[in-house]
């Protein structure tokens, strides 16, 4: 991976992760708390899609897999929080 695949993994995972953040109250996180929710999001996301056939071919695919996988996660985390 070249530094511009980083660069837009990482711009991909804080965006979903900040809009996850927003959808899923009640979970405090800092920028860099977003970031590895988006990242892991987007991992969580691309195997929970992969699963079922789909798959993220642009930016905008990547950005809602990685949502739908970071709000995956910031539930279980909630959930082990309490």
């Amino acid at each position: 991976m070249n530094l511009t695949g980083l660069i837009t993994f990482l711009v991909v995972g804080l965006i979903a992760g900040l809009i996850a953040n927003f959808f899923v109250k009640g979970i405090k996180l800092g920028i860099i708390g977003l970031i590895i929710v988006g990242v892991l999001g987007a991992y969580i996301g691309g195997f929970v899609f992969g699963l079922i056939g789909l798959g993220a071919t642009n930016a905008l695919g990547q950005i809602i897999f990685a949502f739908l996988g970071a709000v995956i996660l910031l539930w279980i985390i909630r959930a082990v929080r309490r």
